[in-house]
């Protein structure tokens, strides 16, 4: 671990108030209040899962070879979606080509990997929990107009 702490790899975040529920809204019946530790899963339209994952396509997209806007676009989607996050890292492969990188969030991430000289970029976003990942995809068509999006959805950790 401290290898990794040393590489910028590891933050301290998630803090307590990622793992935990706020103490002040859970009784334990001796009306003391303690902590108890979050469940990610959620409950929606009568399933239980771990959370959404978004697999969205843009075309006809510009701005795609532009790794600081792109890092500001997926952080600000992240936020917008109520993600906490952890860390990005995003590689230029050269002045002009195509960009490749990750949001790490203590939800999950936020991929992307672009092609700029075909206006296409592929994102992978998944969010455990309450968070909405779907909140994200404005930003990131006002960033970077493209003329079409594709999302699919998937519901990652059924439970039976």
């Amino acid at each position: 671990m401290n290898a990794l702490a040393r590489l910028g790899m590891v933050s301290e975040i998630p803090s307590e108030n990622q793992t935990m529920i706020n103490t002040a809204v859970c009784s334990n019946g001796t009306g003391e209040d303690h902590a108890v530790p979050k469940d990610y899963f959620v409950e929606r339209d009568g399933v239980r899962f771990a959370g959404t994952h978004l697999l969205i396509d843009i075309w006809g997209a510009s701005r795609l070879d532009e790794p600081e806007l792109i890092d500001e676009t997926l952080r600000a989607g992240a936020l917008a979606a109520g993600a906490t996050i952890l860390h990005s890292h995003f590689h230029h492969f050269t002045p002009n080509g195509g960009v490749s990188g990750v949001v790490v969030l203590a939800e999950s991430h936020i991929s992307i990997h672009t092609w700029p000289e075909r206006g296409f970029a592929a994102l992978d976003i998944f969010m455990c929990g309450d968070c909405n990942p779907y909140k994200a995809i404005p930003l990131i068509k006002a960033a970077f107009t493209p003329t079409d999006v594709q999302v699919g959805e998937q519901r990652r950790g059924l439970t039976s």
